[in-house]
C-alpha cells in the first residue's frame, strides 16, 4: 500500500511511501486504520502538517512502481512521476492514485511514538539499527473507494 499526506497534486506539495506495517479494526467506536512512519522518512513531514492521510492498495501489476516509491525519496527527486502514477486530490483533503484498486481517506485521530522499552520482545528491537522508532498514526476511515473496473 501507499500511504499519502498532503493537499495537492504538485510535486513536493505532498508525499507519499510504500508501507506494509498497518492494520484495520475498531476503536473508540470509530472504524480506522493505523500505519506507521518513521521519522527519517519524508512522508513523515506531511503526516505531521495535514489532518488527513491515505491509504492505496494496488493490482499486482503496479509492483515495480510501488517499490520505485519504497524506494526513492521524494527529497530528491519526483519519484511519483517516475513511477507512473497519477495523483489527484480526494474529497478536497488528501491525495489518492487513478491507479489505485481501493482508497481509504482517513482522519488522523492518534499518534504514539514507538519506545523500545516496551518491546516485550527482544528481538524487536532489531528492526531499528538506527533507532528511527516508528510513529504510529490512527486515523478514523471517512471514506472508502473501490475501482470496479481493472
Amino acid at each position: 500500500m501507499l500511504i499519502t499526506a498532503g493537499t495537492t497534486p504538485g510535486h513536493r506539495d505532498f508525499n507519499t511511501m510504500t508501507a506494509a506495517w498497518g492494520g484495520f479494526g475498531v476503536l473508540w467506536h470509530k472504524k480506522v486504520s493505523f500505519c506507521f512512519v518513521r521519522p527519517t522518512r519524508y512522508t513523515y513531514e506531511f503526516m505531521e502538517k495535514n489532518e488527513f492521510y491515505t491509504l492505496s492498495f494496488f493490482p499486482d501489476r503496479y509492483k515495480e512502481a510501488l517499490n520505485v516509491l519504497g524506494t526513492q525519496s521524494g527529497r530528491d527527486t519526483d519519484k511519483v512521476k517516475t513511477a507512473g502514477l497519477t495523483p489527484f486530490t480526494i474529497r478536497e483533503k488528501a491525495i489518492a492514485f487513478d491507479e489505485a484498486r481501493l482508497i481509504l481517506v482517513c482522519n488522523k485521530s492518534y499518534y504514539h511514538d514507538l519506545d523500545p522499552r516496551f518491546f516485550l520482545d527482544e528481538t524487536i528491537d532489531g528492526n531499528y539499527p538506527q533507532k528511527d522508532y516508528h510513529r504510529m498514526y490512527v486515523g478514523e476511515i471517512i471514506a472508502a473507494y473501490r475501482r470496479t473496473s481493472a
